[in-house]
């Protein structure tokens, strides 16, 4: 057997069969191999999610020799990729189209596929997350057939499968609609957490891609506005010591020697953390927009990521600054702010609503689930509906009241996987297992 572990180390597989399909066919035919034999199946990705989503204990699908750009329209910016691809190619060869996407997160070792399926997001007012940029899916179903769907052709299938958990199929490839190549120019500077607290619709409201990080025991947060510059403009990026220095050695080998201290010492961690806080360093630059919206992540830990109403971030936040000075066990890394768009996709955790993102964090190794809990209910308090690849407790009994078109996602999965052949115990609990038993 062969042993699977997610990036954070959260989850963990030992799968009876692994396949490497190289095309749509191959695909299938794992599928329908699995089925009749009555077998379930997940696709793997990169394994960054921090839930089992991904589990497999039956069989497993590897995507990762199923690569690459199939087409590319440059007029119409439509580009559809195989589903194995990691963001982090896709950027690359999307830049040498002249292309890019009209939005991202801070981190591109996911697949294209696993990173819509969870509903990963970027930050943004006018924004909305990566799944809002799909204009068509190519689904390999339950009974091995082979499917398109868009707005147009199966729309319900299309709406559900945007942000689909992998449960309602194995996703082949992925049409996005892309945009012109164009540069950010980044800000990036601490600033007192009181006056970005008091400015934060404002910021949100004036900027292209607003963020900013609460350092924990710290006055301070770093503040990250990136903004869209006219066609044309000529990228001026950090010179490669600056980036080296900043991003390196300060923002991995540094931090994770603090975490490290704090881990052993956890009387430190209070101390350290207001440290990180007074180090933080102002930067302005502008580059080839991908450049800018991702940064590397070379310090593990593990997440919780709530969305909640927009208007409700003050109060969330109100009670999070007065939780963690509480808790048993001190919090090393930083809270991460962000928001997004409101949308109409059927699961995604921005939908029919504009949206603030509080994600909270702890090292590896450190304690973490008081403090998890704890926010969890902090957020429950105003509808907080939690991100599909990052840690929290609910099951379908919670989410079915927290997402408005919830029944009709299970609806649709129920018509095109009845027997449950890509259902894991992550999928079950959180959207309903029925009456279905499988291996």
């Amino acid at each position: 057997m062969t042993r699977w572990t997610n990036w954070a180390g959260t989850a963990t597989a030992s799968p009876q069969r692994v396949h490497t399909p190289r095309s749509v066919p191959e695909i299938a035919r794992v599928v329908t191999g699995a089925a009749i034999e009555g077998r379930r199946v997940r696709a793997w990705g990169s394994g960054h999610s921090f839930t089992p989503v991904a589990v497999a204990n039956s069989d497993a699908i590897d995507l990762t020799q199923w690569t690459g750009i199939v087409s590319a329209d440059i007029q119409s910016g439509l580009v559809t990729v195989r589903s194995g691809t990691t963001l982090r190619r896709l950027n690359a060869e999307l830049d040498k189209l002249g292309l890019a996407m009209s939005n991202l997160g801070d981190i591109d070792a996911q697949t294209i596929a696993g990173a819509v399926s969870t509903g990963t997001h970027g930050t943004g007012a006018r924004f909305g997350g990566l799944a809002t940029q799909i204009a068509a899916l190519e689904l390999v179903l339950a009974d091995g057939t082979v499917v398109d769907c868009s707005p147009d052709r199966r729309p319900e299938l299309f709406q559900a499968a945007r942000i689909g958990l992998g449960a309602l199929g194995v996703i082949a490839t992925v049409t996005l609609r892309c945009e012109p190549a164009f540069v950010l120019a980044a800000q990036e500077r601490p600033e007192p957490l009181e006056a970005v607290l008091e400015g934060f619709h404002q910021f949100a409201d004036e900027n292209d891609h607003f963020e900013f990080y609460w350092f924990p025991y710290g006055s301070h947060a770093l503040v990250k506005r990136n903004n869209r510059q006219p066609a044309g403009t000529r990228a001026e990026p950090l010179g490669r010591v600056r980036e080296f220095v900043d991003y390196e050695v300060t923002e991995n080998l540094a931090f994770g020697t603090l975490c490290r201290l704090g881990r052993t010492v956890p009387r430190l961690v209070r101390p350290l953390g207001k440290l990180a806080s007074s180090l933080l360093s102002a930067r302005e630059y502008s580059d080839t927009s991908h450049k800018v919206f991702v940064t590397h992540r070379g310090v593990k830990f593990v997440e919780s990521e709530f969305a909640i109403p927009r208007e409700s971030v003050h109060d969330v936040l109100g009670e999070l600054r007065a939780l963690v000075p509480r808790l048993e066990n001190p919090v090393a890394f930083p809270v991460e702010v962000r928001v997004a768009a409101a949308d109409d996709i059927w699961l995604s955790t921005a939908h029919g609503r504009d949206t603030a993102y509080i994600a909270i964090h702890q090292f590896t190794g450190m304690p973490y689930r008081e403090y998890f809990a704890a926010f969890a209910s902090i957020v429950a308090q105003v509808g907080g509906r939690p991100h599909w690849g990052k840690l929290h407790d609910l099951d379908a009994t919670a989410l079915r009241e927290l997402y408005p078109r919830f029944d009709d996602f299970v609806r649709v999965r129920k018509e095109v996987d009845p027997a449950g052949v890509f259902s894991n115990e992550y999928v079950d609990r959180v959207l309903g297992r029925g009456d279905r038993r499988r291996a």
